[in-house]
Formats: structure tokens, C-alpha cells, sequence
């Protein structure tokens, strides 16, 4: 039997805090960052690469999964983690993003989402209800409510409108959610599925709190906070994170979607969130910058041509530990397959290892002497 997803926090320092999040395909330790597999990979590694280098949970993307190879496919192959060969925790999106970047291939209204396909044109639909069920037959261990994801600038009755329907729906998929719940599809059971809900209400503090008490008034295992890494100014990101995190509710966990420079995940972790997804490490790490604990090195430029030293000489990683700046770079500019898996390796090795420091941070009480001195490579 599955077990129950639950979340405990274990320490604090300050606003910031450890935690064990439980899901039916095991443990994550908390604060986490979630490497990016929107079609069920990770670009550039394998899952083996990735259980070495410590990833407790990816994110998968449903819009994506639905339209190739389709859920129903996936649900006959036994579920995603089966279908991928990945046996630790999914987080699935719920296409609410495609709600903003893919605004010119989609219409919207109060039913749900219209898109047109990026790969053969077909219309594809996405209702609240709909995108319960998708992830519910791809029996990810955390589902996300589909939302009115929203840029920036954006006008306070835009953004208002946002929330309200979020809001709607919020309360449409978790109708459908509890219903689909204990039961199975084509040889999926996930009874130990969670649904989070979603925080919207761009810069806005007011819409922020109104969207909060709507969403929590739902009632979900956990909460994200959305529509920020959009445009928004840096600073602002933080001040809307910190606002929305504060009246959320205690117990659940807290997800700031999409947002991941390194100063990012140092800085929201200190306004108490304790999940982060971003795309960035893995796609920089393609076009060839690598984040060390020295700031940003881009491998092409000619200084590192006979550059001996490895990318990061305090890294750990199978990368930093085999090869010189030199090779990485005469591979990158080779346009070599295994340039980018090598610099994939080394970023979320960095990403993951940052998380690692964070929780051993506020674990001894010193989550402060630890920012500010990230932060003296990774400022805002």
C-alpha cells in the first residue's frame, strides 16, 4: 500500500526550515530543488546520473506528457515512474505555465485552456477537472491544480481576474482530485497521491492575501506560489515570496515555482519556502556556463583554452574530479554529445550540493553567516 504523503518540519532558523516531505515513492529532504524532466528526462543524463548525484524528486511537465506520448499511454505502461524507470518522488506540473508561454498557440476562457499543439498543430484541451485526471493516470506523487498563470506588467484588474479564476478552479480540480481518489486507471493506483494548490496575484499584496485565503480555503496537502520569475524585477520576487509564504499556512510544505538562480534559492529559503524547480542549471549547463562557488564561468572563452584547473577546484562532482577546463571547453566548442552531459553534471551537482549546505546550514543555527557569505558570489 502507498503511503500517506505527509510533511514534518525538523528545524528552523529563522524563517527558514528543514523538513522531511513523505510521498508513496519515498522521502524528500527539505529545502529541495526538483531537476527539470518535462518529458520525462532530464536533458543531457540519465536517471542513474541523477540518483548519484542525490536528486530525491523530479518535475515532470503535464501539458507535455499529454500531448507525447499521451497519459493514456503512459497509464497502460504502469505510470510514469514505471514508463521512465524513475522509482523516487514525481512532482507533475499541471499546464498552467503553457497558460503564459505558450499565449499565442492557446485561448482561454472559463471552461479551462485551448491549446494548439507545438508539434502537429492538433487542438488539445485542458479543463481543471482534465488535468486532475491526466496526472492522476500518470501517478505522479504530487499533482498540481491547473491555474491562470500571468506575466508581467500586468494591470491590478488583470490581475485580480487571474485570481478569482484560479480560485474557481482550484476548487473544480480538487472536486475531481478527491473523486479520482483510491481509485486506478489501465494499471495506475496512486492512493498516495497529494494535490497542491496555487498562489497567484502577481506583485499585487493584496491579491496575494486574497488569493491565499481562497486557495487555502479549498484545502490542499500543499501550496505553490506562481506568476513570479516572469519579468518581475529581482527584488520584487523576493518581497511578493516573503509576503505570500508568510500567510501560508503553517504545516504544508511551500513551492515558489520556476524561480532558480542560485541567489534565488539562498535568499526564498530564508523567506520559508522549501521546494524550488528551475530549468536553469540544465540549460545553461548546455550552453556552456557553469556555476561554481566562484560565480558564473563560462567554458568557450579563450582564457581556459589551456586552462588545466577543473571547473570548480572545491567540487566534488565526477566532472570537476576528471576534467580540466581545457578539455570542457575544447568539447563545447567541438559541439561533442557529452559536453553538455558533462556540464549538466557539474550544475546540478552545484544546485544540489547548495541545497545540501542550506539544510546543513539551518540545521546548526548558522543559515545567516551562510547567506551572506553565498551571497558575496551570488548577489541579487
Amino acid at each position: 500500500m502507498a503511503l500517506a504523503f505527509d510533511f514534518r518540519v525538523t528545524a528552523r532558523d529563522g524563517q527558514a526550515r528543514c523538513g522531511v516531505m513523505t510521498t508513496a515513492h519515498g522521502a524528500v529532504q527539505t529545502p529541495a530543488f526538483m531537476p527539470v524532466g518535462t518529458r520525462g528526462a532530464v536533458k543531457a543524463l540519465t536517471h542513474r546520473e541523477l540518483t548519484e548525484l542525490g536528486a530525491d524528486i523530479l518535475l515532470a511537465n503535464t501539458y507535455h506528457l499529454h500531448v507525447r506520448p499521451g497519459d493514456d499511454l503512459i497509464a497502460r505502461r504502469g505510470g510514469l515512474h514505471r514508463f521512465i524507470g524513475w522509482n523516487r518522488p514525481i512532482l507533475t506540473d499541471s499546464g498552467g505555465y503553457q497558460v503564459f508561454s505558450l499565449c499565442a498557440m492557446r485561448s482561454l476562457d472559463e471552461e479551462g485552456v485551448r491549446f494548439r499543439s507545438h508539434l502537429d498543430g492538433r487542438q488539445h484541451a485542458l479543463t481543471p477537472e482534465s488535468a486532475a485526471e491526466i496526472q492522476w493516470r500518470l501517478g505522479s506523487d504530487i499533482a498540481m491544480v491547473l491555474d491562470e498563470c500571468t506575466g508581467f506588467p500586468l494591470s491590478h484588474d488583470e490581475a485580480a481576474s487571474a485570481v478569482d479564476r484560479t480560485a474557481r478552479w482550484a476548487g473544480r480540480g480538487r472536486d475531481r482530485f478527491l473523486s479520482l481518489s483510491g481509485t486506478s486507471a489501465a494499471g495506475v493506483t496512486n492512493p498516495g497521491q497529494a494535490q497542491f494548490g496555487i498562489v497567484q496575484g502577481s506583485t499585487f499584496f493584496d491579491l496575494r492575501e486574497r488569493s491565499v485565503a481562497a486557495t487555502t480555503a479549498v484545502g490542499f496537502e500543499g501550496y505553490a506560489i506562481g506568476g513570479l520569475s516572469v519579468g518581475e524585477p529581482v527584488a520584487v520576487r523576493y518581497a511578493v515570496t516573503e509576503h505570500a509564504a508568510a500567510i501560508l499556512p503553517e504545516h504544508p510544505p511551500r513551492y515558489l515555482m520556476g524561480a532558480g538562480t542560485p541567489a534565488d534559492l539562498v535568499e526564498c529559503v530564508g523567506r520559508g519556502i522549501d521546494l524550488f524547480d528551475c530549468v536553469l542549471p540544465t540549460r545553461n549547463a548546455r550552453h556552456g556556463q557553469l556555476f561554481t562557488r566562484d560565480g558564473r564561468l563560462m567554458i568557450k572563452n579563450a582564457r581556459y583554452a589551456e586552462d588545466d584547473r577543473p571547473p570548480d577546484p572545491a567540487c566534488g562532482c565526477y566532472t570537476c574530479r576528471t576534467f580540466s577546463r581545457a578539455y570542457l571547453r575544447h568539447l563545447f566548442l567541438s559541439d561533442e554529445m557529452v559536453a553538455s552531459t558533462l556540464n549538466t553534471l557539474h550544475n546540478l551537482h552545484f544546485y544540489l550540493d547548495t541545497m545540501r549546505r542550506i539544510r546543513e546550514a539551518i540545521a546548526f543555527g548558522s543559515f545567516e553567516n551562510f547567506r551572506q557569505g553565498f551571497l558575496r558570489t551570488y548577489s541579487l
